[in-house]
């Protein structure tokens, strides 16, 4: 069978063979300013994760038109709910300095986009990727104005039935296509997060890297998606769990993120090849409690 792996640099894939490629998502846990996402980043870096991700709406378009008016209490102040879309927004001048920022670390960055313009607007950065948020899975559309930039895509499967991933997968077609299994609950229980359906989605698209993005608390079931065989795994980050925003509860902090990928590495380490050997560390072990030798049979 062919290796599952996409390309995404000149140094980095994700697939088989491959490190898990570990994702930070700071989505809107930066809560619209640059000094706290580049704290993130930072964080995100000194945990050794391999990427960050952030998301990119046009407010206009996402926020349905009779919610606009709306009244939200937000630390800025009470304000209409446009006004807060916007003021959480980053544009043009604060993505620069990240993708700045980004490369002066040497970790990657990416974003979801949430509608068409949005795409337009972050192929001025050159992603490495694109990652379709459960949300879009059948925004059709959208998923086209994403295949047309030619980069490689992560598609998220959360809140979606085996016909919408179906049809989304048709649509998009397999080239340079990676799949993450996701429950969108926020934050998931255990008994939901069904981490089965990883080597589902294996082996119905056996020629793709099949991932995880999970939103659960706790690290441990994270640490299980590797084991099972996830070649990509995305957390939502924060700085503190208890901070305003809508994120931030089911979001892993720094110390969480760092001990995730500490874990996970040792994980990959542990997988061996499959192939039963006697270790050397076991030798001495062996001639000093074995009591019968089956070497001359």
């Amino acid at each position: 069978m062919k290796p599952r792996v996409v390309k995404i640099s000149k140094d980095r894939s994700i697939g088989d063979g491959q490190p898990s490629y570990v994702i930070a998502e700071i989505g809107i846990n930066h809560n619209g300013e640059v000094s706290m996402a580049k704290k993130l980043i930072d964080a995100a870096v000194d945990a050794g994760c391999d990427a960050v991700k952030f998301q990119k709406r046009t407010p206009e378009i996402c926020v349905p038109r009779d919610q606009w008016e709306k009244e939200r209490d937000t630390p800025w102040g009470k304000m209409t709910y446009i006004e807060y879309k916007k003021r959480i927004e980053f544009e043009r001048d604060e993505f620069s300095e990240i993708d700045a920022y980004c490369k002066s670390k040497g970790i990657d960055w990416f974003a979801s986009c949430w509608d068409e313009p949005s795409v337009d607007f972050m192929e001025q950065f050159e992603p490495v990727m694109y990652k379709m948020a459960s949300a879009s899975l059948t925004d059709l559309p959208l998923l086209s104005k994403v295949r047309s930039t030619g980069r490689p895509l992560m598609l998220s499967t959360g809140m979606s039935t085996t016909h919408e991933i179906e049809v989304a997968v048709k649509h998009v077609g397999l080239d340079n296509l990676m799949i993450a299994h996701s429950t969108s609950a926020y934050p998931c229980p255990p008994e939901e997060l069904n981490l089965r359906m990883i080597h589902t989605l294996m082996e119905k698209y056996p020629g793709i890297p099949i991932g995880y993005s999970g939103h659960e608390t706790g690290l441990a079931t994270t640490q299980a998606a590797v084991a099972m065989g996830a070649t990509f795994v995305e957390r939502h980050f924060t700085l503190d769990r208890a901070m305003w925003g809508t994120d931030h509860a089911a979001s892993v902090e720094p110390a969480g993120m760092a001990r995730l990928v500490r874990n996970i590495r040792d994980i990959e380490l542990a997988m061996g090849d499959g192939v039963k050997k006697v270790y050397d560390s076991e030798i001495e072990p062996r001639k000093r409690l074995r009591r019968v030798s089956l070497d001359n049979e």
